[in-house]
């Protein structure tokens, strides 16, 4: 199967560690010009210096805060007057904080709706006269309480649910420009925000980290976590010419946890 990537540009937003650098070096890996972003510029050097490493696409990064409309003005310009133009975008942003309703106030309930939600409507906005030249995927992360809420991640799961009613819009307003939209939610991929939530899961247990791993682990057909580069592999598909009819759909990566249909 040709994933015909090579030569493309992506841009991914929070890159610089988990799933969305999972994302990036897969892309790297085909031929595809990567633009990276996050917070944090030092760690973004770094990590584009590591993916130039594999030779084969082009990186570049740009420090960005996506609760600000500048900085996604300015992380698209950056993309565009680095690579010249831009096919596919990933959006993704760091999960909120866990809580339960009766633990969470307005400022909240405010940063994380445009962390998870507005900061997607946002970048799309940016991005989206140059998808629209030639088509393009868009991918936007979301997580598996998009199918089962999680307990004690309100935030998240109200929010990501709102990006798969944002994905399944566009499917349709954006298919006369050959755009595919499409959300992918993980289930319990081994990254540093999982190994968060286990620990504020044991911390409410009084029980050791690696209790709540196995735990979890049993709740999960294939019995373990999955790994970002698994994750990857299924974004990088979804972002390739091997899709040409999946539009406004929803995947889980969850090896098979969600027993939801």
């Amino acid at each position: 199967m040709e994933l015909n990537l090579s030569g493309k540009t992506a841009l991914v937003i929070a890159s610089s560690q988990g799933l969305g650098f999972a994302i990036a070096q897969a892309l790297v890996k085909e031929g595809t010009n990567v633009m990276i972003s996050g917070r944090d510029e030092e760690k973004l050097k770094k990590k584009a210096e590591e993916l130039e490493s594999i030779g084969l696409g082009k990186v570049g990064f740009q420090k960005s805060d996506i609760t600000k409309t500048e900085d996604i003005k300015l992380l698209v310009s950056k993309t565009i007057d680095t690579f010249g133009g831009l096919q596919l975008l990933v959006n993704n942003a760091g999960g909120p904080p866990a809580g339960t309703f009766e633990d969470l106030t307005d400022d909240e309930w405010q940063s994380a709706f445009e962390l998870n939600l507005l900061s997607y409507v946002r970048v799309i906005r940016e991005a989206l006269p140059y998808l629209k030249k030639d088509g393009g995927k868009i991918l936007n992360i979301a997580s598996s309480s998009i199918k089962e809420p999680i307990p004690g991640l309100i935030l998240s799961n109200t929010f990501r649910t709102g990006i798969v009613g944002l994905s399944k819009s566009l499917a349709s307003e954006f298919a006369s420009y050959n755009i595919l939209i499409n959300t992918i939610a993980p289930g319990r991929i081994a990254t540093d925000r999982v190994k968060h939530l286990d620990q504020i899961n044991a911390d409410k247990q009084g029980v050791d980290i690696n209790t709540v791993e196995l735990s979890m682990k049993e709740t999960i057909p294939l019995k373990r976590y999955g790994t970002p580069e698994e994750f990857a592999n299924v974004a990088a598909f979804l972002l390739s010419d091997a899709n040409t009819y999946m539009t406004g759909s929803s995947f889980l990566v969850d090896g098979g946890m969600i027993k939801a249909i």
